[in-house]
């Protein structure tokens, strides 16, 4: 089964692929790996989400946000490689979750976007990880990610 088949199957829609912010790429190459700049989410309006989570968000809304920003981060390595079926693997994911002081449940945030690739990709969807809280994120993103991704020569 294809990934695209696979998106539809799980009744998953790429967003549109975002411009940057600033003086940089959505992605980048380097051999055979895939580097992504972070990415954030928007709602089905088209606005980006903002707030921080443990005060405007729970930890089940900005799992969900986490899980748009990873089909948002499918969609930017869909536009650079023109086929989905070429990404071999996850290599590594970092999540940053702009919270309050007391907020501990980064981990459980950032499985929004970790289950989404399992899902997607499998066994090849599960790599190493990382999830931080911060106490601020550009445009005052709840969740922003950013994906490390090996492809297929």
């Amino acid at each position: 089964m294809s990934i695209d088949e696979r998106l539809a199957e799980l009744g998953y829609v790429l967003p549109a692929v975002g411009t940057a912010k600033g003086n940089y790429k959505l992605a980048v190459r380097s051999g055979n790996l895939i580097f992504t700049a972070g990415h954030i989410a928007a709602n089905t309006n088209g606005e980006l989400y903002a707030g921080k989570v443990g005060k405007d968000f729970t930890t089940q809304e900005a799992y969900d946000i986490a899980h748009h920003v990873a089909l948002s981060i499918l969609a930017t390595l869909k536009q650079e490689l023109g086929d989905l079926n070429k990404i071999k693997r996850i290599v590594k994911i970092v999540g940053f979750v702009n919270c309050t002081d007391d907020f501990t449940a980064q981990p459980s945030v950032i499985n929004g976007a970790s289950d989404t690739f399992a899902k997607v990709l499998g066994e090849h969807g599960i790599g190493a990880r990382s999830a931080v809280g911060t106490n601020a994120l550009p445009l005052n993103a709840p969740v922003e990610i950013e994906a490390v991704v090996e492809i297929e020569e």
